[in-house]
């Protein structure tokens, strides 16, 4: 049976894999542009599976319900919340994401951010390009603003806001710098925490222990704007907020506030919440980092990120159940449409 898998965005980098991938397959792909939910619908309407990359376009109830056949939505990302589950759900329609790519990426870059701030890596570069260095005549901005920043890392903190599986696998290397480990998080499991020396403890005492916290909890309604201006209160005046999750988390009006005003010392983004920012005034800021949504990127982690959507469709049109299912209470309808699946250890 042919099928249509369509790409509601540029076919470009490792999608250009995808029209001769489905070829072999003996199906049809399509992919262009959207830039309106009408174009998204003109182009998915008919099609058996779509693979998005959420940051693109929102799949919202609307374009979802102009489906007629879709069977899966393969999303390229971790997050999903940019896609209409429910809607899904109620159609039978599989919503699948790809959990894990990026692990070892993103635990790095928070790390390396980590550390920026710590040593002040990027101040001392841009201090001595601009002519200033160690001890010398021309070294009053090191001695007046930078220098005093800079401190050891051993025997600090580090908060955890989330303990999936990205703030775990942070857990060894922060670990391996000698920071004590906190975290906050009401979903985990406090056995493996426990095996991992990490303490789990509740907000308020994550935001008052910290000296440097990183952002690695799901994004949702309920999590929105939770780094708002009371909890910068709450913080120490030398904490450094590292975020390498999403820029919904914080609330960017009261951060520059903070961060002004000595509420907090600094702020090691990647992410911000609209991309690209436009004139966004905490890039104005000279105790802002930030990494331009790059926290994700090796060779490796982006070519996963595209195969692995492409392998979902390719179980769920094959009659095998995909791996990563978000919406598990689509299974009943799908099956009532489209009949008994394979799990994909019988494959």
């Amino acid at each position: 049976m042919s099928y249509l898998v369509v790409l509601p965005m540029a076919v470009v980098h490792e999608a250009a894999k995808y029209p001769q991938r489905f070829a072999d397959a003996g199906w049809r792909f399509e992919g262009r542009l959207c830039p309106s939910e009408d174009d998204v619908i003109e182009l998915a309407h008919d099609a058996d599976a779509m693979i998005v990359e959420g940051s693109q376009r929102p799949i919202t109830r609307r374009i979802i319900e102009s489906l007629s056949k879709c069977r899966i939505i393969a999303g390229t990302q971790i997050g999903f919340d940019s896609i209409d589950t429910t809607a899904a759900a109620e159609r039978g329609i599989l919503v699948t994401n790809v959990p894990g790519y990026c692990v070892e990426e993103v635990t790095d870059h928070a790390m390396a951010l980590i550390l920026a701030c710590s040593r002040r890596v990027v101040d001392l570069n841009r201090s001595v390009k601009l002519g200033g260095w160690g001890y010398g005549p021309n070294s009053g901005e090191i001695k007046e603003r930078i220098r005093p920043g800079i401190g050891r890392l051993r025997g600090r903190t580090l908060g955890l806001f989330g303990f999936g599986a990205i703030g775990r696998a942070l857990v060894g290397k922060a670990a391996g710098f000698g920071l004590q480990i906190i975290a906050c998080d009401p979903y985990a499991d406090a056995s493996t925490a426990a095996g991992l020396g990490v303490e789990m403890v509740d907000w308020h005492t994550l935001l008052a222990r910290s000296d440097y916290l990183s952002i690695h909890a799901a994004y949702s309604p309920e999590t929105r704007h939770v780094f708002n201006s009371e909890a910068f209160r709450s913080m120490k005046p030398t904490a450094c907020l590292i975020n390498t999750a999403r820029g919904g988390f914080i609330d960017e009006d009261a951060l520059r506030e903070a961060l002004v005003s000595g509420e907090i010392a600094m702020a090691a983004l990647d992410v911000v919440t609209s991309e690209p920012p436009v004139e966004n005034p905490l890039l104005q800021l000279d105790n802002v980092l930030c990494t331009g949504h790059y926290a994700f990127y090796s060779p490796e982690s982006f070519a996963e990120q595209w195969r692995r959507p492409a392998d979902e469709v390719t179980r769920a049109l094959t009659g095998v159940w995909p791996t990563a299912v978000v919406n598990p209470a689509a299974r009943t309808k799908f099956v009532e449409r489209w009949g008994p699946m394979r799990e994909p250890d019988a494959e």
